[in-house]
């Protein structure tokens, strides 16, 4: 048998970012639209997502030398290098891994819905929420934007180069809630009902961690689910868990 994938492979949703807190805000406030300027690509951390992400790290720096990471991959977002970064300074990954920017774990495109909250989407484009609620999340993409389809389709192809380099590592995934879903999608084979159902039990919290572990089986093996929105390492550190959507925002559901 000639395996494909990791090891392991760990999946971590950034720290809280700035747009995390923006969204919040506008959420309170009942307004249309976040009041966060600029590009979300390039959207901080918060202090918290700092401490958050430095949490994660000391987590990951406490395993077994053997069973530490060994490979770090990550959404082109300022918000996930910064997380995978800390996690690194902080004794998560080897300090002379490199943090590998792959464009394919960037956050979903919401095109046109950018920065809209969910009462903003319903007053300013009211069709488009129409829509949304015909075909469903998982397959309603906005004007210049992405369905989730369209994720997992890119997703699709960045397992592939997985298989192809990174074989029998131990692989941290940095990237966004969005992505942490299709991935779970694609590698636990599931369908738009499953999926979606798991969205709609709770938010990926930020920094937390969804793990799988390779096992052997028909062909190629497989990856095991081991835990999902694992947040302990927060916990340990009192550093305060958050799940707030990433921005921009389209809607809750």
């Amino acid at each position: 048998m000639t395996q494909r994938w990791p090891d392991k492979l760990w999946l971590v949703r950034h720290g809280q970012s700035a747009g995390n807190v923006a969204r919040d805000a506008a959420h309170a406030s009942g307004a249309d639209r976040l009041t966060l300027a600029g590009r979300d690509v390039d959207v901080p951390l918060s202090d918290l997502g700092v401490a958050q992400a430095r949490a994660l790290g000391h987590w990951f720096a406490a395993l077994p030398v053997e069973q530490r990471a060994d490979a770090l991959l990550v959404s082109p977002y300022v918000r996930a290098i910064r997380t995978a970064e800390l996690l690194r300074e902080s004794g998560g990954v080897d300090a002379d891994e490199p943090v590998c920017v792959d464009e394919r774990l960037r956050e979903k495109e919401f095109g046109i819905l950018d920065g809209l909250t969910r009462q903003g989407v319903i007053n300013l484009v009211p069709d488009q929420a129409r829509f949304r609620e015909i075909l469903g999340k998982f397959y309603h993409r906005p004007p210049g934007g992405e369905s989730w389809c369209d994720v997992i389709l890119r997703l699709r192809s960045l397992l592939d180069t997985i298989a192809l380099h990174y074989a029998g590592r131990r692989v941290v995934i940095v990237a966004h809630q969005v992505v942490v879903l299709c991935l779970r999608y694609i590698i636990e084979k599931l369908d738009e009902a499953q999926i979606l159902a798991i969205d709609a039990q709770a938010d990926v919290a930020n920094c937390s961690v969804t793990e799988y572990r390779f096992v052997t089986g028909r062909g190629t093996g497989e990856m095991q689910l081991e835990r999902y929105n694992f947040t302990v390492p927060l916990e340990q550190e009192t550093v305060p868990v958050t799940s707030a959507r990433d921005f921009p925002v389209a809607s809750r559901g």
